[in-house]
């Protein structure tokens, strides 16, 4: 007998036929509040979940008495409560590697179009305010040759440092739970405390997960530490910063400009402050956001929902003290 699937994010057709052979399989088009009300009806049968961008709590879960596994297309896990996961033995996976690359272009974009001001710069070509050589009043900043500091050295962290270190000649400081000799190596990285990387580079980058130790992490004290010319980018999650303290820290010119691809908040409100300062370039969380890649990571959560339905330890397990 064929497994039940609650799926919640729509596939490409090749991968909801593959679902199809293999599962009985529920979709969930959209996440209204009539899809919402699709999906509470649909757990209690559920076996396997697949989807993104839904905060699955255990109020919701507890609806799901059969569910044996749920597959995130995503990197991110801070959606889920993996205490309470693995507690019930839901085997939990996501979708690391296969966006590792797209996500690091995706925050070296940012940090050329906060140092160029390309947002700034092409909507004034736009809306006709172009009308002389440009002056010193609307000049950027080198990217080439600036320190690049990366906070979290995990694998989006290293494919920034790569990018930084072999096509602009950056010099690589970083910070993370403990020091990264292969990385030192490679990259000729140098391990910094927090404290110092805020001191120290000119491009301070947000690569790591959302946790509790990571929530709230740059704050008021944080942005005080860095000097006027730093250039802020943020591609890992909205809440590992005190977005008040980096708005005032804009409003101010405390430091040069901000990069953000992510918020505390998403959708960004439209009356955020962020969206009224000229030096802020603010993304739609579009990190992974390529045709190859999304199609990558769908693909990688239907193998890992499988697998584990079929009784297989998925290969990018989240909670392994779940594994039978």
């Amino acid at each position: 007998m064929k497994k039940q699937v609650v799926l919640y994010k729509k596939l490409s057709a090749p991968l909801m036929a593959r679902l199809h052979e293999q599962a009985e399989v529920t979709l969930i088009e959209s996440l209204d509040t009539q899809g919402l009300a699709k999906l509470r009806d649909a757990l209690p049968r559920a076996q396997g979940l697949l989807g993104a961008s839904l905060k699955l709590d255990a109020e919701l879960l507890d609806l799901a008495p059969h569910l044996e596994a749920i597959a995130s297309v995503s990197v991110g896990v801070d959606n889920y409560d993996i205490g309470y996961l693995t507690e019930r033995r839901i085997l939990l996976s996501n979708t690391p590697d296969v966006l590792t690359e797209t996500t690091a272009d995706t925050g070296f974009a940012l940090i050329l179009a906060t140092a160029r001001r390309v947002v700034e710069l092409a909507n004034m070509v736009r809306d006709g305010q172009w009308t002389r050589n440009i002056g010193p009043a609307h000049f950027g900043t080198d990217v080439h040759g600036k320190t690049l500091g990366i906070i979290g050295m995990g694998r989006i962290g290293e494919a920034l440092a790569q990018r930084g270190h072999f096509g602009f000649g950056m010099p690589v400081i970083y910070h993370s739970h403990s020091p990264k000799p292969a990385v030192e190596q490679r990259f000729n990285a140098q391990y910094r405390s927090l404290d110092d990387l805020l001191q120290q580079a000119d491009f301070v980058c947000l690569t790591l997960p959302l946790t509790a130790e990571t929530e709230g992490l740059i704050g008021t004290r944080q942005f005080a530490l860095m000097r006027p010319e730093t250039i802020f980018i943020n591609i890992s999650r909205g809440k590992v910063v005190d977005e008040a303290a980096l708005i005032r820290a804009l409003s101010n010119r405390q430091i040069r400009a901000a990069g953000l691809d992510v918020f505390e908040r998403e959708p960004l409100n439209h009356d955020s402050p962020l969206l009224q300062l000229n030096n802020v370039v603010a993304t739609p969380h579009m990190g992974s956001a390529t045709h190859e890649t999304r199609e990558a990571m769908a693909r990688c959560a239907v193998d890992n929902l499988l697998a584990a339905l079929a009784g297989q330890r998925p290969v990018n397990l989240v909670n392994p003290q779940a594994w039978r």
